[in-house]
């Protein structure tokens, strides 16, 4: 599984993950960009590489981008996507607690991410932390459908967990 990231704190926690789920190969590469862009790049990467990854995923923030783009994107080309809305901590709180008010900023959930994880900043992540809570989070994202707060991120780790 090739899976192209918007930031370090998506590939570190990608890098753990793959560590709990032998035999399957997980390679995160980051990918500064718009989701969209990101999910063109996955595309790219898929058509130059002959057979090597199973399957393609792009993780990505809705921030404040347009996420319709990069699902139309996503479906037109293919490519798996995990978004999380507004970002990726929301996914990393999900390990810790229920999380159904919206957050209004990256700030705001990082802030709230760091009540469990004190000293949490962006690129830096201990996979070790969440390493026992994957299946709570997995449980609490799947309740909360789409919105804010939200994060499609248990269905990568599904797949990655199949395999």
């Amino acid at each position: 599984m090739l899976a192209v990231c918007c930031g370090q704190t998506e590939q570190a926690y990608l890098d753990g993950l793959k560590r709990l789920s032998k035999p399957v190969t997980v390679k995160a590469v980051v990918k500064v960009g718009s989701p969209a862009q990101l999910v063109r790049y996955a595309a790219k990467m898929r058509e130059s590489d002959r057979g090597g990854f199973d399957e393609y995923w792009c993780v990505v923030d809705v921030d404040e981008f347009d996420i319709a783009e990069a699902i139309a994107e996503a479906q037109s080309t293919r490519i798996s996507l995990a978004v999380s809305n507004p970002c990726f901590e929301v996914w990393l709180i999900l390990h810790f607690e229920g999380c159904t008010a919206g957050i209004s900023s990256p700030k705001a959930a990082a802030e709230k991410l760091r009540r469990h994880v004190p000293g949490y900043a962006k690129g830096t992540l201990d996979f070790a932390l969440l390493a026992e809570r994957v299946d709570k989070a997995v449980e609490r994202a799947k309740a909360l459908g789409d919105g804010n707060p939200s994060s499609d991120m248990w269905r990568l780790v599904e797949v990655v967990r199949k395999h």
